[in-house]
């Protein structure tokens, strides 16, 4: 199949072409003609499958240039994410003017108010700051026709699932409703019946042709010092960039700043930094400034570094769905990726639990220090 098999509009299909893409994954083939029909769709493919294109190409159908009201929505978990859709949208609208508008925490509201008082199209939010502006009555949710929930599992959780609740209930008017994600526990279909209109659901299973060449590798390290353990794996690494994950805000600051002193080019992303200061990491980083991010699980989701060889879990993530979504950095674009997650004695209980849901493959050995 063709994207021009699809009833797309002709300079959607030129931004397409501008950028070398031609034919559909697996779920942009099947979400794409039910969401261009109006339908409400929860889409479940695995990380770098192409679900923003999925859902971002019917998107610009539902837009009419001439009306500067907000028309189009998709909210997202984190600033970084948000910025990469946005990127995403504004290559497929060039030839429209369409706007694009990123809205989230860590900058001052006043320019997006003064923004979306001039005339915008497309929102890309996390929810904190969207009910913010909803509550300054800043932007009215009534002209919007199109709206996606992405990362849909982590969006409809505790953490998030009051504001997007907010949010899908302030909707007014007929709307289309799409879910996606990687992953897609039985409580996020239970919970989305609130939201979505007989939703179609979309499940497309990895073969293991297309499986990414991950590695993954569960490293039993006993009594030994995770540090060195840590140093072992990126003094052996090869040329691509590594990630290395921790689980605190304060514990991977510590733990990028005796990098830093041990000698590797590292940079350090975590949720309470400003947002001028998150994205100069995340520019250092794509552009190979530096190799090494220690980071929390804001880098866990949908971020799109196809240079990443290493992925390391210096700490357990909090469940299987983050273990899933952080291995996920690695091996992108059909390269090949590594994944260590690391297991002191004091990680075995909350290890043994984690790997009941947790259901890639992976092997496990002993640390012999090489």
């Amino acid at each position: 199949m063709h994207f021009k098999d699809f009833d797309l509009l002709p300079q959607s299909l030129r931004a397409l072409k501008r950028q070398g893409i031609t034919n559909p994954t697996p779920i942009q083939e099947e979400t794409i003609p039910l969401l261009l029909q109006s339908k409400d769709v929860i889409g479940q493919a695995s990380t770098g499958s192409g679900k923003t294109l999925a859902f971002a190409l019917p998107m610009v159908e539902f837009v009419d240039p001439d009306n500067k009201a907000p028309q189009a929505l998709v909210l997202t978990p984190t600033r970084e994410l948000a910025n990469q859709i946005v990127d995403v949208i504004s290559e497929l609208v060039r030839e429209d003017k369409l706007r694009v508008m990123a809205v989230f925490g860590g900058r001052s509201i006043n320019p997006q108010i003064a923004a979306l008082k001039r005339g915008t199209h497309i929102i890309v939010a996390t929810p904190g700051r969207l009910v913010d502006l909803i509550n300054r009555k800043a932007i009215r949710l009534d002209s919007f026709n199109y709206v996606v929930i992405d990362e849909a599992d982590e969006m409809l959780d505790q953490g998030f699932a009051r504001d997007v609740e907010r949010i899908l209930q302030s909707l007014k008017g007929d709307h289309v409703t799409a879910l996606f994600s990687a992953t897609m526990p039985e409580w996020v279909h239970q919970a989305s019946k609130k939201y979505l209109y007989q939703p179609v659901n979309v499940k497309v299973e990895t073969t293991p042709e297309e499986e990414p060449q991950i590695e993954h590798t569960v490293l039993d390290f006993g009594r030994n010092d995770r540090l060195e353990v840590l140093r072992t794996l990126l003094d052996n690494s090869r040329d691509g960039s590594s990630i290395v994950f921790g689980r605190t805000k304060r514990g991977v600051r510590r733990l990028a700043q005796k990098l830093d002193k041990m000698g590797y080019a590292v940079s350090c992303l975590q949720g309470n930094m400003s947002q001028n200061a998150r994205d100069r990491v995340m520019q250092d980083f794509r552009d190979g400034e530096t190799s090494v991010l220690v980071a929390t699980n804001v880098a866990a989701r949908g971020l799109d570094v196809d240079h990443v060889e290493l992925v390391v879990n210096y700490e357990l993530p909090e469940n299987s769905e983050l273990l899933t979504h952080r291995v996920g950095r690695t091996g992108r674009m059909g390269r090949e990726g590594f994944a260590y997650t690391l297991i002191g004695e004091e990680d075995s209980k909350k290890w043994n639990k984690l790997k009941r849901d947790f259901t890639h493959k992976v092997r496990t050995r002993r640390w012999s220090g090489r």
